[in-house]
């Protein structure tokens, strides 16, 4: 029996660029969610077996929601996670005669796709308005069902394989070096392909009466020279002032070095919550 797997959706988004990746090598059947709460609530429920969401990209960084989602609402192991490279387009119905950028009115997108061209936008369409939507696709689905209106929206090549659409202009981003992380997660472990890099993603709740208790806690990684790419706060929602720290460590859990940083940790008072140890992901490029 085929296993659920949620995206942001609809039809054409990043996230679903990611969901197929991961559905290589899975017999998935994929399912479109609206936004990223409704996925991880869907996982959460039994409603959907697995989902796919975006973590952080290299541009605008970390996916808030995501994070506090998974932090506050939800225990889902993370399962895989995969660097997805992200181009831009500015996106426009099909017409008779083209569209020109100085006629376009309103420009449709997901706030990080804005972001990400903020750049063009402002020198080539300083006339449009700006206006949010939960996913590029939505934004692209939008445009399409209103042809004769001077819209244009934001986001993946894949929506002109969807909607009837075509490209006013192709890879608008402000850096090229663009890419979003997004993480498999589920409630029922998954055997997931190899890959020659580990990762695992640990939750920190330092004690507020201890100084340097941070310091400790990085030092517990460093004499024992495991190497940390990320480490980010996010509030406990408790008190101001008061954070955890979320910290991805470069290798797969293990029965002694991180077993050993982790009790080094809690021995000064924090508390250690494991988000998930899994196989990271780059997908091949022509470049």
């Amino acid at each position: 029996m085929e296993k659920k797997l949620a995206f942001l959706g609809p039809h054409g988004t990043f996230t679903e660029q990611a969901a197929r990746s991961f559905a290589r090598e899975q017999p998935f059947s994929l399912v479109p969610y609206p936004n990223i709460i409704e996925i991880l609530n869907a996982v959460h429920r039994g409603q959907a077996d697995y989902g796919v969401v975006p973590m952080e990209n290299s541009i605008e960084g970390s996916v808030n929601m995501t994070l506090d989602w998974l932090i506050h609402e939800v225990d889902l192991p993370i399962m895989g996670e995969l660097a997805l490279p992200i181009t831009q387009n500015l996106l426009v119905a099909k017409r008779d005669q083209p569209l020109p950028l100085s006629a376009i009115t309103r420009v449709l997108s997901h706030p990080q796709a804005i972001a990400q061209s903020h750049n063009f936008l402002r020198e080539h369409l300083p006339q449009a308005a700006i206006e949010y939507t939960n996913s590029t696709a939505l934004a692209a689905q939008m445009v399409s069902e209103h042809p004769e209106e001077p819209w244009a929206a934001v986001g993946t090549g894949l929506n002109v394989e969807i909607y009837p659409l075509e490209f006013a202009r192709e890879q608008i981003q402000d850096f090229s070096n663009n890419f979003t992380r997004f993480v498999l997660v589920g409630r029922e472990p998954l055997d997931m392909p190899s890959s020659d890099r580990e990762k695992t993603t640990i939750l920190v709740n330092l004690p507020e009466d201890f100084p340097g208790a941070l310091y400790q806690v990085l030092a517990a990684f460093a004499w024992r020279k495991i190497n940390l790419s990320r480490i980010e706060s996010r509030p406990t929602k408790k008190a101001l002032g008061s954070y955890y720290f979320v910290i991805d460590i470069e290798q797969k859990m293990d029965e002694v070095l991180l077993p050993g940083a982790f009790a080094e940790i809690e021995a000064i008072g924090c508390q250690v919550r494991q988000l998930g140890t899994y196989p990271f992901y780059m997908p091949k490029t022509n470049s």
